[in-house]
């Protein structure tokens, strides 16, 4: 290995994994990179962070202390209906910001006046981190103009059951990218952020979704009958 080569990957080897990850997912948001080339790498990042992860103090929180990912609220507030608006037909991870189906769980505020403040109290309502884990990925810079569908939006990489957890459509970001969580650590304030999200006609809501690393795949996983048996909501 010449010199230049060896500072390259040194270079590489130096920067955080969950910077490297946000890379990544941007780069199969965008559809910038082969599908097969993004599972190899998605596979091998992911590894990093969970090391990461444990080598700051992170721990594994049981789905007993799991909490409700929306402050003041419980699962009244999800969609209703048969499915409760969870459609995994026609989704896939790699496809991106073109992916089809709705394999998420979409919480409703009470915001009639869609001005992302809670109709009750005249506050913005907080986004809690559902499980413990990381955040590995993160967009602050939505512009109503663009055609990114998830808007200001986190992904937290929960090790210990290798979900990566996706919040969507939210007004302020209150992490950073590599922070570590814990449920019930306040992600951000709900918002209108989104391609669709920002219409007149959406209500204002959290679009969650749950995905499980199966073989270098992540898989929508239906979260509702998790929620609905044991986890603790959060007070205002």
């Amino acid at each position: 290995m010449t010199d230049t080569a060896r500072a390259t990957a040194n270079d590489k080897a130096s920067i955080p994994p969950c910077t490297v990850y946000n890379e990544l997912n941007n780069g199969i948001r965008d559809g910038r990179i082969a599908r097969s080339a993004a599972k190899t790498e998605l596979t091998r990042i992911l590894a990093a962070v969970r090391q990461e992860y444990y080598l700051r103090g992170g721990k594994d929180h049981p789905v007993s202390e799991w909490v409700f990912p929306v402050s003041g609220y419980d699962l009244h507030a999800i969609d209703g209906g048969r499915t409760h608006g969870f459609v995994t037909g026609g989704y896939d991870f790699f496809s991106g910001n073109l992916h089809g189906g709705h394999p998420a769980l979409d919480i409703f505020i009470r915001d009639r006046n869609r001005d992302n403040l809670d109709d009750r109290t005249g506050k913005p309502v907080r986004v809690l981190s559902m499980t413990g884990g990381i955040v590995v990925a993160l967009e602050k810079d939505w512009e109503p103009s663009g055609k990114l569908r998830g808007g200001k939006y986190i992904w937290v990489y929960e090790p210990a059951g290798e979900l990566l957890v996706y919040y969507a459509h939210n007004d302020q970001l209150l992490v950073e990218l590599g922070q570590v969580v814990k449920p019930g650590t306040p992600l951000a304030t709900i918002g209108r952020s989104g391609l669709n999200a920002a219409r007149r006609r959406s209500p204002t809501h959290l679009h969650l979704s749950v995905l499980k690393v199966i073989d270098g795949k992540p898989l929508p996983l239906d979260i509702y009958p998790t929620l609905r048996q044991s986890i603790k909501t959060v007070a205002k």
